[in-house]
């Protein structure tokens, strides 16, 4: 394993050239991607049904192709389930990621192609790799084992050639042999579908290990390392694995995690974003101590970008890497190398550079509160909660909230449901300084909260230990990629979970 890094680091070097290519020129990048895209499609059902023999330029597709959600191409993915060929792409489908949002109760099954995994997926992750060591030429990272934190479901069969799990399971399941050796925990128990056995055997099997990175949703990492702490008795990661370099994470904010994995972890340990789903390998950031994550412009993904303001209309309009303003709010639409034509991922972005672009995830198309006209966004939320927690010496492990509406002799307010680590000193300080950073954050909040008229105060509810995971598991959502959503303009979740736990 020592032998391998070296080799791994100049490989990695080498590849870099390929990498500044797309950054520098991702308009021609993209223009490419489309055209390969289309050519493979002309030869499906879709493809057929939309003339992709006639799409000459970026124009003609969005003309003629229409933006899809998911239940606009179930009926096709339910087809390639069934067995058919060359229905949204030219080659076999073999593999499902199965996604379950938390914005619905229905799973969703996103088609993984060859294409898809290699060039998408794997191809991606090989980059995230090549910009560490470009940066890191120093870097013993593959000296040591990756902890991959992933895979809540078991792989099942559909029929004789098709299968299906979560997509680190589908991943884990088609990497190659020579992977095997670079990763922690073994296979067995990686693909545990049963959270509290699995993450006390992944404690417990990787202690031993000489583990140099990890990767994982934040939740579930910092329950791992906890437990991993329990059993050695250390206070940091760091006297656990003294080589320990990196942590990769993705999924939700990592704001409200942050000061509590730098004390957990210990010095000396660096931090990179991943912007990795179902869907596609999107972004990554480029380095430490860069912000916001490189927007991946050749790896088989075509994108467009549509103002949030545009949700819902008939004809909605998108607009393309050229004409993207920094700090404005879109929804990203993609079409894939798995399939997908012109899809609505649901997550909103905002690029904070161009000529590299470069975005962060702000949340969710359906998740919001906009019940007074506040425009409140997951980023809003997560840095609040960041704020509010510093300055009350409090840590928050998850949260959600929703808006309570107008009462006749009553204004409206928000919500919140906060399962606290440790909790503040007063409940009501840490309410003042999360309304007083949210006022901060968000001038439309900041407006309807002016002299009480159309928001007061916040209600603010702590959560007995618990009590998010026991919901997630009622569900069927425990473990994994599942996430507890964060805001909602309907009372759905928080009622819930007073109901059923309060």
């Amino acid at each position: 394993m020592k032998l391998l890094s070296p080799a791994i680091s100049r490989l990695a070097r080498i590849r870099h050239w390929r990498i500044e290519q797309w950054a520098s020129d991702p308009i021609a990048a993209q223009r490419e991607v489309l055209q390969d895209l289309i050519t493979h499609g002309q030869y499906t059902e879709f493809g057929r049904k939309y003339g992709f023999n006639q799409l000459f330029n970026i124009r003609k597709f969005k003309e003629t192709v229409p933006i899809h959600e998911y239940e606009d191409l179930k009926p096709y993915i339910d087809r390639i389930m069934q067995g058919e060929e060359n229905v949204l792409w030219n080659t076999p489908v073999n593999w499902f990621a199965k996604s379950s949002g938390t914005t619905s109760e229905k799973s969703k099954f996103i088609p993984i192609t060859k294409e898809s995994l290699e060039d998408c997926h794997f191809q991606s992750a090989k980059d995230v790799l090549t910009m560490y060591y470009n940066n890191r030429s120093e870097s013993d990272l593959l000296t040591g084992k990756g902890l991959v934190i992933g895979g809540s479901h078991q792989i099942s069969p559909i029929n004789d050639d098709m299968q299906y799990g979560d997509l680190s399971a589908v991943l884990l399941q088609n990497t190659p042999i020579w992977a095997n050796w670079i990763r922690t925990p073994e296979l067995s128990i990686a693909l545990m579908d049963e959270w509290e056995a699995k993450i006390e055997k992944m404690a417990r099997h990787t202690i031993q290990e000489d583990v140099t990175s990890i990767s994982g949703v934040p939740t579930w990492t910092l329950i791992l390392i906890k437990r991993i702490l329990e059993i050695t008795g250390k206070q940091t990661l760091k006297e656990v694995w003294p080589n320990l370099e990196l942590y990769i994470h993705g999924g939700v904010s990592f704001t409200p995690y942050r000061s509590q994995f730098q004390k957990l972890i210990g010095e000396g340990c660096n931090y990179l974003e991943m912007y990795n789903a179902s869907e596609g390998f999107f972004a990554a950031q480029v380095s430490p101590e860069e912000d916001g994550m490189l927007l991946f412009t050749e790896n088989g993904i075509f994108y467009e970008f549509m103002p949030v303001a545009e949700y819902g209309k008939p004809n909605p309009k998108t607009i393309g890497l050229k004409d993207v303003e920094i700090g404005q709010h879109y929804a990203i639409i993609i079409s894939t190398n798995g399939g997908l034509w012109r899809y609505l991922v649901g997550d909103t972005v905002q690029f904070i550079s161009k000529f590299p672009f470069k975005l962060k995830v702000t949340g969710r198309l359906k998740q919001y509160i906009n019940a007074f006209g506040e425009e409140l966004i997951a980023d809003n939320a997560d840095r609040a909660i960041a704020i509010a927690s510093e300055k009350t010496g409090s840590v928050v492990k998850d949260y959600t909230a929703a808006p309570i509406y107008f009462g006749e002799n009553s204004a409206g307010a928000h919500e919140w449901l906060i399962e606290f680590e440790q909790a503040p000193a007063s409940i009501e300080a840490f309410k003042a300084m999360l309304d007083a950073a949210l006022k901060e954050l968000n001038s439309d909040y900041e407006a309807k909260r002016h002299r009480d008229m159309a928001l007061t105060m916040p209600v603010v509810h702590a959560l007995p230990e618990g009590v998010f995971n026991k919901w997630l598991k009622q569900k069927g959502k425990l473990g994994g990629q599942h996430k507890v959503p964060r805001l909602s303009n309907e009372r759905i979740f928080v009622e819930e979970i007073k109901r059923n736990f309060l």
